[in-house]
């Protein structure tokens, strides 16, 4: 399971001093402890795989965007800090798609449903590619598809 390798990576970055790893693995564990506190799971329980894909690609994109504003605000270091972090959160989640390969999800889900409900729409390809594509790319296509 994912939280099982989080936990087997800090304390290899522990005992090798590598304190960027440490922060980041850290502020994971903070990330998924939290997420069991609302959701009233007992702590000693680990979350499915599922959810800490979903968990992942939510820090994945805050980096992103602290890494964007670091950058407009004119901090170099702190964007490329906030970079490193990205990539790491990043080597827990599988593989992403394409823009080509979401797009053909997106058109056999279109195909298998006869509703316009764009909501409907997204959340089944969604449930399709769990940690696998993002979110916004998801939404954009079903749209353009609709629209078509």
């Amino acid at each position: 399971m994912i939280e099982d390798q989080i936990n087997q990576d800090l304390k290899q970055a522990l005992l090798n001093k590598d304190s960027h790893l440490v922060d980041t693995l850290r502020g994971l564990k903070s990330v998924i402890l939290y997420a069991k506190i609302t959701a009233k799971e007992d702590r000693d329980n680990k979350l499915s795989d599922e959810k800490m894909f979903q968990l992942l690609a939510r820090e994945a994109k805050k980096a992103q965007e602290s890494a964007e504003l670091f950058l407009q605000g004119g901090s170099q270091e702190r964007s490329d800090k906030a970079l490193k972090e990205k990539q790491i959160i990043e080597s827990y989640l599988p593989k992403q798609l394409t823009k080509e390969e979401v797009a053909m999800i997106v058109d056999m889900v279109l195909k298998e449903n006869d509703s316009s409900n764009i909501g409907q729409i997204i959340a089944e390809v969604k449930s399709r590619t769990i940690g696998t594509a993002d979110g916004s790319l998801i939404a954009k296509l079903v749209q353009e598809k609709i629209k078509k």
